[in-house]
């Protein structure tokens, strides 16, 4: 069995126990053989680690994949959620399975450059023929680790919801794909390389019946369960004025609260909800920099994490941050709890902690987030001896200072990224063929 020996990096931050220095990483078969200093294989092809800082992969919860096409789009750029959606709808509505495709492929290659191995997805719009089928056979192409979740919505515009009534789908026909691509792609195996969840887009955009079946269906199936919850002011009035009662109370009649499911967003839980959460062990997609751009606040991650809610980072859609940086996200995380409750409120170690164990726990892994033997081989080498490590006196400067791009990733223990470029695919022709989708978009 072939094996690769990461060797001598200044550190290993393996999130498992205490930080290795001068240390080595053996990998074997797609997963840590061992972790130590000076250790022996030799039969292993050699990396040369110095200069390095050696962590997990990172692990990003929340992403709209397909939104990485239209970046900074004029009319979008200040507006708040709703408004927001409403400008990208129809340009959304042109898309078909070639943009679904590249939008992936670029949108996961950003992800694998900053550090992610693991990306979960929500793609709830199907437009011109398109499947949840064009990102998953994407991922493969790049090789990460991919969670991605059939969304949905069911209620447009002529029936008081947000999307155009022709981007809306039946309720029948969305249960039914649910089952089909969890039949055809989910596999729940340790070391799984894929695994599908049900996922319809948010409370203002399918029925409570749809919520419920979806719900019902996941369990059945033995999937995960994910959507939108409590983003912003306008989100919880909805949900008063609609419902007549909180969206934590919401998802909890409706079967949307355990170890199964995790909200994206909550910026606007109370303390009653955080409180639910963590009895239930419900997970959140903590997204600061989303947050940031679209006005909604700032989360209360502090408070969850105090409570004992389980809280992971996602980038949230290319649309709506503009930026798909897993390390940037852990930073801005860390700095976001800070200006709400003080310096002290969030170290760069626990903002690397849920950059890491934390994703991996939101998406029901114990198979990855740390270093250590055994754990699968998803392991990112940052390179420290340029411009933004100088003068750099401790491994809390990943965080603090940077790089904000790794030097090597490995997913199972297979290259994805070498030397600071992918390797997996070549990305200079998928942005051209990005680009060339773009004009015919705008045009």
């Amino acid at each position: 069995m072939s094996q690769i020996l990461l060797q001598n990096a200044d550190t290993v931050i393996t999130m498992a126990g205490d930080d290795l220095a001068g240390a080595d990483v053996l990998i074997e078969g797609g997963a840590i053989k061992a972790l130590g200093v000076g250790l022996d294989a030799p039969e292993a092809e050699v990396v040369d680690a110095r200069g390095t800082v050696v962590t997990p992969g990172l692990v990003n919860t929340h992403h709209h994949l397909y939104q990485t096409l239209t970046k900074a789009v004029p009319g979008g750029q200040d507006a708040l959620l709703f408004g927001w959606l409403q400008t990208l709808y129809p340009i959304w509505a042109r898309f078909g399975p070639d943009e679904m495709r590249v939008s992936t492929l670029l949108g996961l290659s950003e992800l694998a450059l900053s550090g992610c191995t693991t990306s979960s997805d929500h793609l709830y719009l199907y437009p011109n023929g398109s499947r949840l089928d064009d990102t998953i056979w994407a991922a493969g192409e790049v090789g990460l680790r991919f969670h991605p979740t059939r969304g949905s919505m069911s209620i447009g515009e002529s029936d008081g919801g947000l999307p155009p009534d022709h981007l809306v789908e039946a309720e029948s026909a969305i249960l039914d794909d649910c089952i089909r691509v969890i039949d055809a792609f989910h596999d729940p195996a340790p070391g799984s390389m894929v695994r599908v969840g049900v996922a319809p887009c948010s409370p203002f955009s399918v029925s409570r019946e749809l919520m419920r079946d979806a719900a019902l269906l996941a369990r059945d199936k033995g999937v995960r369960l994910h959507t939108h919850l409590a983003e912003n002011d306008e989100d919880i009035a909805y949900s008063l004025e609609k419902f007549g009662c909180r969206p934590g109370q919401y998802a909890e009649d409706l079967g949307w609260t355990g170890d199964d499911v995790w909200h994206a967003h909550c910026v606007k839980l109370d303390a009653q909800e955080i409180d639910l959460f963590a009895k239930s062990r419900t997970g959140v997609a903590h997204c600061p920099c989303s947050n940031c751009r679209l006005g909604s606040g700032i989360a209360p991650v502090r408070e969850m994490r105090d409570a004992g809610v389980r809280v992971g980072l996602g980038v949230d859609g290319s649309a709506s941050n503009d930026m798909a940086n897993v390390i940037g996200e852990a930073r801005q995380a860390m700095l976001m709890q800070r200006v709400r409750g003080g310096a002290d409120k969030m170290a760069a170690r626990e903002a690397l902690e849920i950059a890491t164990v934390g994703g991996a726990a939101v998406l029901g892994r114990d198979d990855i987030g740390r270093l250590s033997p055994g754990m699968r081989a998803d392991i990112a080498v940052w390179d420290v001896r340029g411009i933004e490590s100088a003068g750099s006196w401790d491994a809390a400067a990943m965080l603090l200072a940077g790089p904000t791009r790794v030097r090597d990733l490995f997913v199972e223990g297979r290259r994805v990224v070498e030397g600071g470029e992918m390797s997996s695919l070549d990305l200079g022709a998928t942005m051209a063929e990005g680009r060339t989708l773009v004009s015919r978009l705008m045009g």
